[in-house]
């Protein structure tokens, strides 16, 4: 079962095993903290993701690539949003997706997908199965962030769903390290939605008069 499982690591250099280690642990880091809606899961997404832009790039991984180099950007972007205030009020409390923002997500879903078409085309990267499933994957995971970062309760359920497609797919590609991390994510994933479906609710729920 070990050799089926990491036999593929033995042509790795010994520095690519290592930081993909450091990249999974901060990456499980980082669905922790965001499942107990604390702003550290941007830091510790901004270390996962820039270990993996690297090497992603390495791998010639190109949708990858794109998901984690998106990641980057957008763990400035919500850790800067999840820190606005109103006095001492958070301005952008957990919420539902709105109708304007569901418009945005599905405009990101299909501009996304024509971008990494666009890029495999131009790289000839429609070589594997794999390759259209990221397509795929990618649209999925740049909605998920969007919306954590917009502290959308929604974004689990995208998560879910494209971690549970890259437990096989990262295994396929022979990152077996990082397909325990997805499967690790998805049960992470499904707690954190649960959790904060219950912040929501006590956040919106009346309080109970005072005796």
């Amino acid at each position: 079962m070990f050799e089926y499982l990491f036999s593929q690591y033995r042509e790795y250099p010994t520095i690519d095993i290592v930081l993909e280690i450091i990249a999974v642990l901060f990456g499980l880091l980082s669905v922790w903290y965001a499942k107990k809606d604390d702003i550290l899961v941007f830091p510790t997404g901004l270390v996962s993701t820039f270990i993996y832009v690297y090497l992603l790039w390495k791998w010639t991984l190109w949708g990858d690539m794109m998901i984690n180099g998106y990641y980057f950007i957008m763990s400035i972007y919500g850790w800067y949003h999840w820190t606005r205030k109103k006095g001492n009020i958070v301005e952008y409390p957990i919420s539902k997706i709105s109708n304007y923002e569901k418009r945005i997500s599905i405009i990101i879903f299909i501009f996304t997908i024509v971008f990494v078409v666009s890029v495999y085309h131009y790289f000839d990267k429609f070589t594997t199965w794999y390759a259209f499933v990221d397509t795929f994957l990618t649209g999925v995971f740049f909605i998920g962030m969007w919306l954590m970062a917009k502290r959308k309760i929604e974004n689990w359920i995208f998560w879910i769903i494209g971690d549970v497609i890259s437990i096989p797919l990262y295994f396929a590609k022979g990152f077996t390290f990082t397909s325990f991390q997805y499967i690790i994510f998805t049960i992470v994933a499904v707690y954190g939605y649960l959790e904060w479906k219950k912040n929501l609710y006590n956040t919106n729920s009346p309080e109970l008069p005072k005796l």
